[in-house]
């Protein structure tokens, strides 16, 4: 069973550290997150590029949002308000039953570091795909096929579980079977409904 990080089974979300940036401003934070630390933007660091340099290649287009821009790095931390415990518990029941746990997650190499000392949950994979470690993210076949590759795996009797549509669709396209994570509860359900737990 492979399972996505960010949204699963941490609580990873930058409008914790920009909603009180925007004193409340929902809109004005919505539209910095479209269009100026977008998810596309994001994704470059999740691919390999380090955050000095896309702080500093934003910076140089918006010049007026610099202390935003800036800050998406240094309270990086902050966006992440600990661990979705429902969602671990599951984790460590597949662990208990002796289910081979991996994690494919699309993460900044400069960041996970962070979490994998604060969150002791990592240490129940046999392995760990990190995008930035690699250059390929999700939804790409190629990093669907890395992980698989990588431990010897048979992709049809591999269960992805991450909360973006978009790799969802990426695993089920390289052969794998998928779920999209919407709750805890909704995970448990769809887990007991397979014979999983």
């Amino acid at each position: 069973m492979i399972f996505d990080v960010g949204g699963v089974l941490i609580d990873w979300n930058p409008r914790y550290v920009y909603r009180p940036l925007f004193d409340g401003d929902e809109a004005a934070m919505e539209h910095f997150l479209a269009h100026v630390c977008s998810h596309d933007w994001n994704l470059m660091q999740d691919a390999g590029r380090p955050f000095a340099e896309g702080v500093a290649e934003l910076t140089e287009r918006f010049p007026e949002h610099a202390e935003l821009i800036a800050a998406y790095d240094t309270r990086w931390e902050e966006m992440v308000t600990g661990a979705i415990d429902e969602t671990v518990a599951i984790l460590r029941e597949l662990e208990a039953r002796g289910t081979p746990l991996y994690a494919l997650t699309n993460f900044s190499t400069e960041k996970l570091p962070l979490c994998r000392r604060r969150f002791d949950f990592f240490e129940a994979f046999a392995g760990v795909v990190v995008s930035g470690e690699i250059g390929m993210v999700k939804p790409d076949r190629a990093i669907y096929d890395h992980l698989v590759e990588t431990y010897g795996l048979t992709p049809s009797r591999c269960l992805f579980i991450d909360d973006n549509q978009d790799n969802v669709r990426g695993a089920r396209e390289a052969g794998w079977q998928a779920v999209r994570y919407v709750s805890p509860e909704q995970l448990r359900r769809e887990l007991e409904a397979r014979e999983l737990l």
